[in-house]
């Protein structure tokens, strides 16, 4: 599993622009399987996306989709962690 932590580069009106085209990409990650759960920063100043991927590899090609990449807006930071503890109802996103 992944987290991927966004960071904006720009002012918040800037990122607002893109927030419908970012939301399509999400929504498209999701229905994929790869999108668990995603949301914004408080205080806004980016967000973070919960992924289950194969690889770090792949999560960098997904992200170079996402139109926050594509227009600068944000920064994306990227930890691989293996989960150890869960609550059971979280275990269909452990399991392959």
């Amino acid at each position: 599993m992944f987290i991927i932590s966004l960071t904006y580069k720009v002012p918040i009106e800037n990122v607002e622009r893109y927030i419908p085209e970012h939301n399509s990409f999400l929504q498209k990650h999701y229905d994929l399987g790869f999108f668990i759960a995603s949301g914004r920063k408080e205080p806004r100043t980016g967000g973070i996306i919960i992924c289950k991927a194969a690889s770090k590899n792949e999560i960098e090609r997904i992200i170079k989709d996402d139109p926050f990449n594509i227009h600068q807006i944000a920064d994306y930071d990227i930890t691989e962690f293996i989960p150890s503890k869960y609550n059971e109802n979280f275990k269909i996103f452990i399991e392959d």
